[in-house]
This record gives C-alpha cells, structure tokens and sequence, in this order.
C-alpha cells in the first residue's frame, strides 16, 4: 500500500529541493536556485529522473550568471541520460558557442587598439546602404509565398539597394525547406503565433537586389530550430551573403581596402546578447584590433505603432526585456563602433549622432511579406546611406524613402514620408544631437 501511495506523488514533490530551485530560478534568483538544487542532486540516485531534471534546471540557473562552463556540464550529464530530451541539443550548441567567445574576447583585453593601423589611401571611404526587417514569403503556414514567387519582389528599388559599397539588412526568420517549428501549436489562434521560414530558392533574390550581408540575430532566427538557422547560413555562405548573429558569427570584408566588421545583437541568448553590456563592449573592442571600420547591427526595442519614440532606461515588449537601448548604443561606440543600425519595433525611429558616429534606433519594416501588419507608420520603410572615412567617422549621409504595397512589397516612395518622420522623430527625441536631415533626405551632423 506504502508503495503504490509512494509511485503517486509526482517526482517534484518527492523531492522538495527540485520544487524550491523550480521557484527560484522563475524569480531568476540563480545563486539560491542553485543551491536548491545542488541538494536535490546530492540526495537523489544518479540516474534517477529527478536528478537529470535538477541537473537540466542547474543549467539554467548558470545560464542566467553566464556561466557557459558549468552550464555545458550540468546539460551533457543530461544528454547521456537523455539524448533526445526536448529543446536540449539546440539550447546546449548555444552555450557551447558562448564559450567561442572567449577566445575572441581575450584578443580584445590584450591588444590595444593603438596597434592596428590601416595603410590605405588618405580620403578613402566606404558607403554603407542598410535597410530594416526582411521576410519576403514563408512556407508556414501554407499560402503566405508571394506572386510569381517571389521573383519580383525587390525589383523597384533594387537599383538603391545595389548602389552602395555594401548593403545590409535584418532577415527575419530562416532560410530552409525541412525543419519543424514547436514554437506555434497546431491549435494556435490565427494571428497568436508568428513562425517564419522562407525557402532555399529564395536566398538568390537577397543576392541579386544587392545584399551583402544580413544580420540573423532576432527573435526569429530559429524558429525552426538550429538546424535550420545552420542552413540558413550554409545558403547565405553559397550565394556569397555574408552574415553575423548567433554567438560567434561576425561578418568580415574588405572594403575599398578597409577592413569591415559587422556583428548583429539580441535580446536573447540566441544571438550576440544586447542586454550584456559589458560582453558587448569586450566584443566590439576586440573587432577594433582587427578592422577600421566596425558596425553593429541590433534587434530590440519594443514593437507596434506605439512604438515610435525611444525610451530612456528599459524596455520592455510581452513581459520580455528588449532592452536599454540608448545605454547599449552610447556603450559600443564608446568601445569603438562607428555606425549602429537598429531594427525589431516594425517601425520608424530617429537617428542620432554620438561622438561623430551615426545610431539609427529602428529602420523598420522594408520587405516584410503577408505575415506583418503594414498600417499606418508600420508600412513606411527606408534605406539609409551613411558614408564613412578609414577611421569610421561619418563624412556624409541621405534617407531614401520606401514603403510597401500590397501585402508587402516594397516600392519607393515619391511621397517621402520616412524623410520628414524620422527628421520629426530624431529632433524630438535627440534635441541636441539628432542627425539633420533635408528636404532630399541628405543628413548632416548636429
């Protein structure tokens, strides 16, 4: 009798550590989390189903203090157990990738950025054309792949996207023709959930509008797990796209003979993490030692028409934290980065200038097909030019207006209502330092 009475209490409740850690790391107290938990495993047998589950609990408390090391340890006792538990192989390669870092961020902390001297011509430039929230048709769900598929879509202002040294732009979701999604349930309420997933064929229309690189870190980069963000990058490797996002992955080029880096951040660990300041800082003076000039690319900020001024201090988007954005701006380029480019709240913000170097806070939304709301400020895009001398300084700069038509394809715009919006937007935001901007949509410095 004792023993079918024993078989009925759930595993939590048979050990009380595992409900108390539980409680804990949801209040993200990781240290106490921790110790709840080191005592569930000291008192439970090792290939009991608790103890793997305390383990698997262990590893995110650690991931919460960025302790890659012991997060890889507590998951790879979990993975001999349990090689096929949910979530566990994606979630392990990320921390993995953590440790990547590390590396990187030493070179950072030991080579002054005195040390590295460019040797090209005096008056050499590099002109710079990025655009905001790319998805331009999605196998999921079934119905969202855009006329003539998709051949067409860039094909108004592919002659802009083109005319420029390089071309960037945030690709929301990823690029793959296998993969599953447990992020969107089969009952989901339409509208509820957004998973996106482009397929292969797609890649070339990226490369033939004139992208260089794109930037996969955002909230939609594994939506059909790692193994298609891998194939995303194989595709973009193939089509000669360059790309930065996940931890680790940082485009490089040369440029007119100056050395370029582009490294894009999130406000989740899936990518470069935006709301760890100081890592950020480690990484962009790291890139310094090595390039002239060095771009970030972020997604954060909350999201909607709403949306439209940024903040001082956090945001925060659903309960989720989207980030301190003009800390995180101010942090970087104070660590030596010359142009940021933001984008995630599917609309228009303003533009300042720090320290001669341009921060654009969200480019919105510029090809975005089906699946994203495009009302109102929501449908205005723009491709912002910015003009850099070998040491990154911004020598010269222009706005040229988009929307979008239809569902979402994206069309110049003879009204230029991106020029005067974000001129209305960077002046009452940023009054001392918002960034100049004419009639033509050419900028100027404060």
């Amino acid at each position: 009798m004792l023993i079918s009475v024993l078989l009925s209490i759930p595993l939590a409740i048979a050990n009380p550590h595992y409900e108390t850690g539980r409680v804990l790391l949801g209040e993200k107290k990781s240290t106490e989390a921790i110790q709840a938990f080191e005592q569930c495993i000291a008192e439970t047998p090792k290939a009991d189903p608790v103890s793997i589950d305390c383990h698997w609990e262990m590893g995110w408390a650690y991931w919460l203090k960025n302790d890659w090391s012991n997060v890889i340890k507590h998951w790879e006792i979990v993975q001999k157990s349990q090689p096929d538990r949910a979530d566990l192989n994606q979630y392990l390669g990320q921390a993995r990738r953590h440790i990547g870092l590390k590396e990187l961020l030493e070179k950072g902390r030991n080579e002054a950025v005195a040390t590295f001297r460019s040797d090209v011509p005096e008056g050499t430039t590099v002109r710079l054309r990025a655009v905001g929230d790319l998805m331009i048709g999605t196998t999921f769900p079934a119905g969202c792949l855009p006329p003539e598929d998709g051949k067409n879509t860039f094909a108004d202002v592919a002659d802009w996207l083109k005319d420029a040294d390089v071309t960037f732009g945030n690709l929301e979701g990823p690029i793959c023709d296998e993969g599953k999604t447990t992020k969107c349930r089969k009952d989901a309420k339409p509208g509820s959930c957004y998973a996106f997933k482009s397929p292969n064929r797609y890649t070339k229309y990226y490369k033939e509008a004139g992208f260089d690189v794109l930037s996969t870190a955002n909230n939609h980069a594994i939506d059909f797990g790692e193994s298609c963000r891998e194939n995303t990058e194989a595709q973009l490797d193939q089509h000669g796209i360059a790309h930065t996002g996940r931890p680790g992955d940082i485009a490089s080029m040369t440029v007119n003979g100056l050395k370029l880096a582009v490294i894009g951040f999130h406000t989740s660990r899936s990518g470069h993490y935006l709301n760890d300041h100081d890592t950020a800082v480690a990484l962009v003076r790291a890139l310094t030692t090595e390039h002239d000039i060095v771009v970030v690319s972020f997604h954060g900020g909350a999201e909607g028409s709403k949306a439209i001024h940024v903040p001082y201090g956090q945001e925060t988007f659903y309960g989720e934290n989207r980030g301190n954005l003009r800390e995180f701006t101010h942090k970087v380029i104070d660590a030596g980065a010359d142009l940021v480019l933001g984008h995630g709240p599917h609309v228009l913000r303003g533009i300042e200038v720090y320290k001669g170097r341009l921060i654009a806070y969200s480019l919105g939304n510029f090809a975005t097909y089906s699946r994203f709301n495009l009302s109102g400020n929501k449908g205005l895009g723009v491709i912002l030019e910015a003009t850099m001398d070998s040491e990154g300084k911004l020598v010269a700069g222009k706005l040229l207006p988009t929307k979008q038509v239809g569902q979402g394809t994206p069309m110049k715009d003879a009204e230029a209502k991106a020029v005067d919006l974000i001129r209305h937007l960077s002046t009452e935001d940023f009054p001392k330092t918002a960034i100049q901007v004419a009639q033509d949509g050419t900028l100027a410095a404060p």
